[in-house]
């Protein structure tokens, strides 16, 4: 697998109806590729506790996909690999009055990684060239007249890149998932969540809402994902359709990532050393 079939950087273009959602890689069978999956969660183990103790660089994760694609389950298994002390996750959902009353950037630059740190976004602030523009929600805000011209999702594309081009030149290693699903693999978990009573809970109205603009949020996604790949900031676009292959994707996408940090255990001084082995000494020496 080379996840840089997946990987927009800005030097292609990424074209929505020609990207297969189904595919699955060369992969022998299913087993194969959870088994590269529960490996890189093993490395991915290590490479956190490294990152976490040398506290120099800081991971912010975005999921972002139409509703049943596997963000919560992309979090949780990303999560399962590393230490609850070292990741913090933010589920961004309809603003609050205090969210709107700022600009909309600002709830997540509240949450931004520390150094040391995973952060996980389940949607981000792409939500305000997503869901804002299929909606035209902009028009229905208190944004001023002189912000709500025919260029503000433009300008909007120019604030994230410069916001992530910010966060990657202050030591913020940025990764972009969009969890690709097909709208007929949509439709089928859908009706499981409506067949199986231990997934009713899952079902929303407002899914099959969102459903009917399903062709707006695949223009916007594709505007939105080529006016924001750049090579230090790329977007990651994973076939979904089959969840373990996109699994399998998602943890060569973060344990590669990390490995390029190469993150280190700090080393102490000699003299630090010195009083290490003084302490040790008088814990042996202990009665």
């Amino acid at each position: 697998m080379n996840i840089n079939d997946f990987r927009f950087d800005g030097n292609k273009k990424f074209k929505i109806s020609d990207f297969d959602t189904k595919q699955d890689g060369k992969f022998k069978d299913r087993s194969e590729a959870e088994e590269l999956r529960d490996d890189h969660i093993m490395e991915l183990q290590g490479l956190q506790e490294r990152l976490y103790a040398e506290g120099k660089e800081g991971v912010l994760i975005i999921f972002q996909a139409m509703d049943a694609a596997g963000k919560d389950g992309a979090v949780k298994y990303v999560m399962s690999g590393v230490n609850p002390a070292g990741i913090s996750v933010h589920n961004f959902k309809v603003p609050s009055s205090e969210e709107l009353a700022h600009d909309y950037l600002w709830r997540a630059m509240k949450a931004a990684p520390q150094r040391g740190m995973i952060t996980i976004f389940n949607r981000s602030y792409y939500e305000d060239v997503l869901v804002v523009k299929v909606h035209d929600l902009h028009k229905k805000g208190s944004l001023p007249e002189r912000v709500l011209t025919k260029d503000i999702f433009e300008d909007r594309y120019d604030q994230i890149k410069n916001y992530e081009k910010h966060l990657h030149q202050n030591g913020f290693r940025v990764i972009k998932i969009f969890l690709n699903i097909s709208k007929g693999e949509q439709k089928k978990q859908f009706l499981q969540r409506i067949d199986d009573p231990s997934k009713n809970w899952k079902f929303s109205d407002g899914d099959v809402v969102e459903r009917g603009y399903w062709d707006k949020y695949m223009e916007a996604y594709e505007e939105a994902i080529n006016n924001t790949s750049t090579p230090d900031c790329p977007w990651y676009v994973v076939p979904s359709d089959k969840k373990w292959f996109a699994r399998a994707v998602i943890a060569e996408i973060v344990v590669s990532t990390l490995e390029s940090i190469n993150p280190k255990y700090p080393e102490v001084s000699e003299k630090r050393k010195q009083k290490l082995a003084e302490f040790r000494e008088l814990l042996m020496n202990e009665e």
